[in-house]
């Protein structure tokens, strides 16, 4: 129903304290009581006005207001199919998952993702902007990136994947998967690839990667202690990557009873050591939930490789998976993974080193291709 005007912005102003939070809870450091979003929502409102509303009623009342949002930009996208209409309506969409949010980033353009090519060489592209939903009627956008050699400085014998992979001196990425197993009886199952970096062999001909200040992505993650700023300060400049992936969500997920979800990732090195590997998953800038893993190596082929094989995801990002296919447009979902970020760091267990540290940002792929990345090396300009 409708709410009093009092009601209503200490509403507005309890979404903008208290981002969205999964199924996690929060404690209060002066009560040490557990309460979910909505239980704090519903309790700020209490404080400020003396007037009580549910925790139903709050839920209830964020879902009329992102139904409400959707259905105006909707029409808005229909009426006028400008640019700068269709800019403000995406902006606006971000407050469907009900939280005030200010992106304070003034980042560069970047078009779709790259398809790629029979000698597997792709376009330069930029890993930030809103060009994807613009109806494109030229070719790409001039470049205006740093130069692939910038803030790059490489050893003599340094082997021809560095600099033009995920690949520090210390670890190099073989592959990373995020996937869905599908059983159509009990012998075989359908695999389907969220996102997947594949197995490549980079030659010294291959470009080198395309640099990004790391200055453009620290408020979409962490900035306390152990933060992406902290980490870059006292790590390796070489260890420091972007990727931003184009997300396949086609799969069917209505009956997924017996599906697992899954994460895969294989790393070598020339060193005999103990890895650990730990995965945040941030919205809004904020941890959500994290999951470190540690691996042992095993001798192969003159190198050192380890594999974390089929790590079930965690609860959140399977939750998580399943609103986003909701969403009824794919600019909607986009509009909610522009908030949603991931940070992996993976360190030597006994001395602490930062081996790779990989920060992930994410698109819907519009490609029949599926699953789509691009790979850049951060840097400080």
């Amino acid at each position: 129903g409708v709410w009093s005007p009092d009601i209503e912005q200490s509403f507005h102003e309890a979404l903008s304290i208290y981002p969205p939070c999964g199924r996690r809870k929060i404690i209060l450091s002066d009560e040490g009581k557990m309460y979910g979003r909505n239980e704090l929502i519903a309790r700020y409102i209490k404080l400020r006005t003396g007037k009580t509303r549910t925790r139903k009623q709050v839920s209830s009342h964020i879902q009329v207001l992102a139904r409400r949002k959707a259905r105006e930009i909707q029409v808005k996208l229909k009426v006028r199919y400008d640019q700068a209409a269709k800019d403000k309506a995406l902006q606006s969409m971000a407050t469907i998952s009900a939280t005030a949010f200010q992106n304070k980033m003034a980042l560069q353009g970047l078009s779709r993702p790259p398809y790629p090519t029979a000698g597997g060489v792709s376009s330069v592209i930029k890993p930030f902007s809103q060009q994807s939903y613009a109806m494109q009627t030229s070719g790409p956008p001039p470049i205006t990136g740093y130069e692939s050699m910038a803030g790059l400085s490489m050893s003599p014998g340094a082997p021809p994947w560095q600099g033009r992979s995920i690949a520090s001196s210390k670890l190099r990425m073989l592959e990373f998967s995020a996937f869905l197993e599908q059983p159509q009886d009990p012998e075989t199952f359908n695999k389907h690839l969220f996102v997947h970096i594949g197995q490549s062999n980079p030659t010294f001909s291959d470009p080198y990667l395309e640099a990004v200040d790391i200055r453009q992505i620290y408020d979409k993650f962490p900035e306390k202690k152990g933060g992406l700023k902290e980490l870059f300060e006292k790590g390796q400049p070489d260890t420091f990557f972007l990727v931003k992936f184009w997300a396949d969500l086609s799969a069917n997920l209505q009956e997924d009873r017996g599906f697992f979800y899954g994460v895969s990732s294989q790393y070598e090195s020339s060193e005999n050591m103990i890895i650990t590997s730990s995965t945040k998953v941030c919205s809004f800038g904020k941890q959500v939930v994290e999951k470190v893993e540690t691996e042992y190596a095993r001798f192969e082929n003159g190198r050192y490789v380890f594999r974390i094989h089929r790590s079930p995801l965690c609860e959140y990002m399977i939750n998580f998976i399943h609103k986003l296919k909701h969403l009824p447009e794919k600019y909607m979902m986009n509009s909610v993974l522009e908030n949603f970020t991931i940070l992996q760091v993976v360190i030597n267990r006994d001395t602490l080193e930062t081996l790779l540290c990989i920060a992930y940002v994410f698109e819907v792929s519009t490609s029949e291709h599926g699953a789509q990345h691009h790979i850049y090396r951060l840097v400080k300009d």
